[in-house]
């Protein structure tokens, strides 16, 4: 049995979290100096007089009313180091020591693989994730992902049979992108999770979205990457899952699509190349009822993540409170996660590659009757853009 806090402790555990400028890592270091959250926040106001800042802990009346909307929506407040913590995201450097948990916490204790990639996938991509998803659930492992547009929901829906865990960017009450709200719903039906580490209100901001991708990484024993461009949140996920020692899994893609350039890259880096489940499943048997991992014990030539400048990477960026000032202009021209492509003919370009895709799983995935994908499949061949394959595959010519 691990710890277990009492009401007064998981208050004070809140408030001081939940205190500007604390983040994991100084919640810890202000645990250990002062023996608890209680005698922190009152050490709190001397601190601060050393320093330039003025630190003011959230009041108790905000915290009891977090905790209380929280509860609304049946979601509660997991400490770090109680039985209902996932004992591979404990394992994290910078694990938050609180999560707001909804859904079935016993799914947190199944061994469990991270699957992200591009919000703007191919059909193609998107295939495979479905694919890849459904075995893995087969093989007995939890699906982890982060609830966005394109692989991640993809790797969420094919896993509500066997197990899925959803982390979010916001509050439990600020779902994100909003028309996911009923694949969270799926996946509390189903007996899945859906975490947060933000607080109830919270809408997320850009650069939430790295924060939100350590937790992803720190839930599982690998992380796979399907599609990435080279400025990607997909591959800052790669980067926290080798800095907590876990695995990185990259599945190829054509040298011509711009949404393999990451996932190849990892790949030559000495990711564990993914085409098919057992190429996942037999990487981690060796590590399944270890459960302790070295820090960085990866090899992988990948730069750290580097969260102060972590909003110009990745491909996530939401509109929503708008990124750092001082990033606004690296990131101008950048699309919205909601953005769709205007008309038919561009929306099926857009779920296209290099990759032949059969007409089926390209008006699938792309959400268009098939009558309408094969007469502007059609249009698109008399442009040169398509070339035909047999069983009638398509492919994006470059």
């Amino acid at each position: 049995m691990g710890m277990q806090l009492n009401a007064a402790q998981r208050l004070d555990w809140l408030r001081l979290i939940r205190t500007e400028g604390v983040g994991p890592r100084t919640f810890r270091t202000l645990i250990n100096r002062f023996g608890g959250a209680g005698a922190a926040l009152e050490a709190l106001p001397d601190l601060a007089k050393r320093g330039a800042k003025r630190v003011v802990p959230v009041t108790r009346a905000q915290a009891e009313a977090e905790l209380e909307a929280a509860a609304r929506i049946g979601a509660r407040l997991v400490a770090m180091g109680e039985d209902d913590y996932p004992k591979l995201l404990q394992a994290a450097d910078s694990a938050p020591p609180l999560i707001a948990i909804r859904g079935q916490a016993a799914i947190l204790s199944r061994p469990a693989i991270a699957i992200v990639g591009s919000r703007n996938a191919s059909a193609a991509g998107l295939g495979f994730t479905e694919r890849l998803a459904r075995g893995l659930g087969e093989a007995g492992l939890v699906v982890v992902s982060g609830l966005a547009r394109g692989i991640d929901a993809r790797a969420h829906k094919a896993s509500l049979a066997s197990g899925t865990v959803a982390v979010l960017a916001g509050g439990h009450d600020r779902i994100y992108p909003a028309n996911h709200q009923a694949l969270v719903e799926s996946i509390l039906d189903s007996g899945g999770a859906v975490l947060a580490e933000m607080p109830m209100g919270w809408e997320p901001r850009g650069r939430d979205f790295p924060r939100r991708n350590r937790i992803i990484s720190g839930l599982a024993y690998g992380t796979v990457v399907v599609e990435a461009a080279r400025r990607s949140g997909s591959l800052i996920t790669a980067r926290f899952a080798l800095e907590q020692g876990r695995e990185v899994f990259a599945v190829p893609g054509s040298p011509l699509d711009p949404r393999a350039e990451g996932t190849n890259d990892l790949i030559r880096q000495g990711a564990t190349l993914v085409s098919e489940v057992e190429h996942v499943t037999s990487a981690i048997a060796p590590l399944l009822g270890r459960g302790d991992f070295e820090q960085g014990a990866g090899q992988l030539a990948l730069d750290r993540p580097d969260l102060a400048d972590a909003p110009i990477f990745w491909d996530e960026l939401d509109g929503i409170g708008g990124p750092a000032p001082e990033a606004e202009e690296k990131l101008e021209g950048l699309e919205p996660e909601e953005a769709e492509p205007a008309d038919d003919r561009a929306r099926l370009i857009a779920y296209l590659s290099p990759t032949p895709i059969g007409t089926d799983d390209l008006a699938r995935a792309a959400g268009l009757s098939v009558r309408i994908v094969q007469t502007t499949l059609l249009e698109l061949e008399l442009d040169g853009r398509i070339e035909r394959h047999g069983s009638g595959a398509v492919s994006l010519v470059s």
